[in-house]
């Protein structure tokens, strides 16, 4: 091999050493019930190596899992660098699933430690029956379980009086580092395993789309949960780059949202589109210091993109996945065009970063061309794209046809189009888009414009049977606190802006779009309650 390079594998030992020395300074803030509490990342690393002192005390060998059920807060990132570096994985818990999908995930994934916020001790404690594996569990703030089995620790006193140094394996870059499961929407849920090398790549990403901060002279705000997919990749990022972290712990909601950032001033922060909606209805405060958000886990509606620029916020538009680690696309505009010729990329999910490969797939199976017109399924590869999902301990990795293509590409379900320079527009889910006389209508092209009504908050549109066109779209809306709109206004709000054969017959008013557990859409929800007579339905 013709090559004079060090081989030195890309581990995320390597990244807490980083952190911990280069960015000592920088800081990780918690957000409390009485204000900010802080330590730099040079006290965070050595309390991670502290950790790894005491899990090791606990059994803890070779690739085990040790679970994590807590918030966005400075010792979940602890335990994001300390259990990995060790040569463990890291297994974070949706505290938002139900009890019998959390304790699915805890078996499947043979879980043997559970690191808990004692805040969550009531979501945990139920679960101990069924999850006989576990054999430790460690809590952090003050808190009993009252299960004699397993074993109860408090944080503070595991990780007392530890060595401020440890002997970080050189582990194979391609095992694993982490584990995420998808939220078990059609069957149960599917791990996710990321290696280390997918984690540092995937950070290096993030840093150079320089869209959550560039260095220390910033401080991002990640309310998307640390839970799920590793908070979008913000914590190792940050720690690469000294950007300087402020987690919201168990308070995402408008109001103290309103609060930590007039205190603590961030710069950038990123979350899902219903947690900034919330913000911006609740009445955002002073937003002064923010220059950008990043807006991912379902689309954007464009008039939150424009809400936001006219309080002088700039929204990222990004799009990615669980099994992408999740980051695929940022969208950011070609330089040098006027404001209103950007806004038209940046209402798409944007353009696909280095290293993500995609293609888009015709309903024949051909590949389609790059032309911004052609609308296929999207298709992609790359180092941080999950190959299968994990098997379980005994069992080979599935690689289900419906979600991976023979020759190993990624199915992602999103239906859409690429321009010939990269830009993605998703039309819809595969399983959402709406067949009607044998044309496709796009739900989220119906739901952006019905949230671009003023007196509109949510709306969400779902394919309903029809018994002359197979399909027809039910509009769900959610009017907004104060305002008053009849269904006919909005119907004909849509025939000013789309063809008539696609404006919905069937409406419903419904008090909140439901959510799933990391606060996207749950349109099977509406479909379920319509199949079921629950929704009251008027049409035109």
């Amino acid at each position: 091999m013709l090559s004079t390079m060090q081989d030195v594998p890309l581990n995320v030992s390597q990244i807490l050493r980083h952190g911990s020395v280069i960015h000592a300074a920088s800081r990780v803030i918690t957000w409390t019930e009485s204000g900010p509490r802080e330590r730099t990342f040079a006290e965070v690393g050595a309390r991670a190596t502290r950790l790894a002192h005491g899990l090791r005390e606990l059994g803890v060998r070779g690739d085990e899992r040790v679970a994590t059920l807590m918030w966005n807060n400075a010792e979940h990132l602890e335990a994001y660098l300390a259990v990995p570096s060790m040569g463990a994985v890291l297994h974070t818990l949706n505290l938002r699933l139900p009890a019998d999908q959390l304790a699915y995930i805890v078996n499947h994934a043979d879980d043997r430690v559970i690191v808990v916020d004692a805040s969550l001790l009531s979501v945990l404690e139920p679960l101990l029956p069924a999850v006989p594996g576990v054999e430790h569990v460690v809590v952090v703030g003050g808190g009993e379980l009252g299960s004699v089995r397993p074993a109860v620790h408090a944080y503070e006193d595991l990780i007392a009086g530890r060595p401020d140094d440890f002997d970080w394996p050189e582990l194979d870059e391609r095992t694993a580092a982490a584990m995420c499961y998808t939220s078990g929407t059609t069957g149960e849920p599917k791990g996710v395993v990321y290696s280390h090398r997918s984690v540092y790549l995937h950070a290096m990403q993030v840093n150079m789309a320089r869209v959550l901060g560039s260095g220390p002279e910033d401080t991002t705000l990640p309310v998307v949960p640390m839970f799920h997919v590793n908070a979008w990749g913000v914590p190792h990022s940050s720690f690469l780059a000294g950007v300087n972290l402020l987690l919201p712990d168990r308070f995402a909601q408008p109001g103290p949202l309103a609060e930590m950032i007039a205190t603590v001033r961030p710069t950038h922060a990123a979350g899902v589109p219903t947690v900034w909606q919330g913000l911006l209805t609740a009445g955002p405060g002073d937003l002064s210091s923010l220059r950008s958000l990043v807006i991912g886990g379902s689309a954007c509606p464009p008039a939150l993109i424009r809400a936001f620029d006219a309080l002088g916020v700039r929204v990222n538009h990004a799009w990615g996945m669980t099994e992408m680690s999740p980051l695929g696309t940022v969208a950011e505009p070609p330089p040098g065009l006027p404001a209103e010729e950007e806004y038209d990329y940046r209402v798409t999910q944007g353009r696909l970063r280095v290293g993500v490969q995609a293609r888009l797939v015709g309903p024949d199976g051909e590949i389609l061309r790059w032309d911004g017109r052609s609308v296929g399924e999207l298709e992609v590869r790359g180092p941080w794209i999950a190959a299968a999902y994990y098997g379980g301990t005994s069992a080979e990795p599935l690689r289900p046809a419906d979600r991976f293509s023979p020759d190993g590409w990624l199915r992602t379900g999103d239906i859409g189009t690429i321009t010939p320079d990269g830009y993605l527009t998703l039309t819809d889910r595969a399983k959402d888009v709406i067949k009607s006389g044998g044309e496709w209508i796009s739900s989220m092209a119906l739901e952006n414009l019905l949230m671009d009504h003023p007196a509109i908050a949510e709306a969400a549109v779902v394919a309903v049977p029809d018994d002359k066109w197979g399909e027809r779209p039910l509009a769900a809306v959610v009017v907004a606190e104060g305002a008053q709109v009849t269904f006919e206004e909005l119907h004909r709000f849509l025939a000013e802006r789309i063809p008539r054969w696609q404006l919905p017959e069937r409406w419903t008013r419904i008090d909140a779009v439901p959510k799933t557990s990391v606060g996207k859409f749950d349109k099977k929800v509406l479909r379920r309650r319509y199949a079921t007579d629950q929704l009251p339905v008027t049409r035109l």
